[in-house]
């Protein structure tokens, strides 16, 4: 073997298990086709938020906010963590009951928030068009620079002993503990991890996975503009529709000065170019929050896919039917969010360690209707950490 884990793929997630892997002594070796960390992990919006549509949601998100918060010094200024906390807002009296929902939800869990009326909301985001009924304050959420913060993670794991293979394409993986690369070139290892966002499905075909489209699009400089992240109530449902395209109002203040406004999410176009119209969409709803955008200079745009699965819930487990596979991917927008958690607890499966959050909710199994395109053959075999 050459590897007690071979994690394929150097995204913020596969980075992620291969940092947990390494800190328990175990080897890793990590397998990147192309540029670690230039995928949907450079194309998201780098928000550390904990969403709470369901309690595995939130269980994870948690987790992972809370390991975000306590390895911020440790992160280079180039990742440029802001803890400049979200403001989920409400339009009317009926998503201020949702406010009041939300918070009563969080405070079971430990979380701190604050409701603010119209009249602290505008005292709080004065660019915030006025009418709004009043918003829910999340302070100690944060953003960050995704790329740089993957990438740190994968440094990270190189000086505890991990190894990085780049331009190395994986075509094949096998239960036997190996993984032929497109040169032809054969790997093995006792554990493999597929972090390969979308292209883990064309590594086991039939994985429940589908990519989802979104766009974004980033200002000049405008510093002191917006203060905190800004999310309409309505970014939940839109998040977690399965039928056609929409938009929803979410803008960051970056470290830089600039705001990165979002989000649309389409499952039909597989096409990686701007969708004008739909952008367009998405602007005019910024526009309804933040009346000021429409005079400011856009820098540059772009279009991401995420891995989704059907029920919206990462697949972090063993592959059915398998001792050696295992799956890291299908965490669509929370992908940078949930990074962290993601690792550990994939990390203390491989070791056979428990968990410290639950980690059924997120076991690939669930999905009893996928079978993979070639039978795997149970061998038994556990890294030894």
């Amino acid at each position: 073997m050459t590897a007690d884990v071979l994690v394929i793929g150097a995204g913020i997630i596969g980075s992620a298990v291969a940092e947990s892997s390494a800190r328990r002594g175990l080897r890793v070796q990590v397998l990147e086709a192309g540029i670690p960390a230039a995928g949907t992990t450079a194309a998201g919006m780098g928000h550390l938020v904990v969403l709470d549509d369901n309690p595995a949601e939130l269980a994870l998100s948690r987790d992972g906010l809370a390991r975000w918060q306590s390895r911020r010094h440790e992160l280079p200024c180039r990742a440029e963590y802001r803890a400049c906390g979200t403001l989920w807002l409400a339009r009317d009296s009926a998503e201020l009951a949702e406010a009041e929902r939300k918070q009563a939800l969080l405070r079971q869990y430990g979380l701190e928030s604050q409701l603010l009326t119209a009249d602290g909301l505008q005292r709080c985001e004065p660019a915030l068009v006025k009418g709004l009924a009043g918003a829910l304050l999340r302070a100690d959420e944060a953003v960050l620079y995704p790329p740089v913060a993957s990438r740190w993670l994968l440094s990270y794991a190189e000086a505890m002993g991990a190894s990085l293979l780049r331009n190395a394409e994986a075509s094949q993986v096998h239960e036997d503990g190996s993984v032929v690369l497109s040169n032809g070139r054969t790997l093995r290892a006792a554990q493999i991890v597929i972090a390969a966002g979308n292209q883990s499905s064309r590594l086991l075909p039939g994985l429940p996975l589908k990519p989802r489209k979104g766009q974004l699009l980033i200002t000049e400089r405008y510093p002191a503009l917006v203060h905190h992240q800004l999310v309409e109530l309505g970014y939940i449902r839109s998040a977690h529709s399965n039928d056609g395209d929409s938009v929803a109002f979410n803008v960051q203040p970056r470290a830089t000065g600039q705001l990165l406004i979002g989000s649309s999410r389409q499952y039909q176009d597989l096409a990686p170019d701007l969708d004008w119209a739909l952008l367009q969409r998405m602007l005019a709803r910024a526009a309804e929050y933040l009346p000021d955008l429409s005079g400011l200079q856009a820098l540059r745009g772009w279009t991401g896919f995420r891995p989704a699965t059907p029920d919206k819930l990462p697949l972090l487990g063993r592959v059915p039917g398998s001792q050696r596979l295992w799956l890291a991917t299908g965490h669509e927008g929370l992908g940078i969010t949930t990074a962290l958690a993601s690792g550990e607890l994939l990390a203390d499966l491989l070791c056979n360690t428990r968990p410290s959050i639950d980690p059924h909710p997120y076991d690939p199994a669930r999905f009893d209707t996928w079978t993979a395109a070639t039978p795997l053959q149970t061998v038994e075999v556990a890294a030894t950490c």
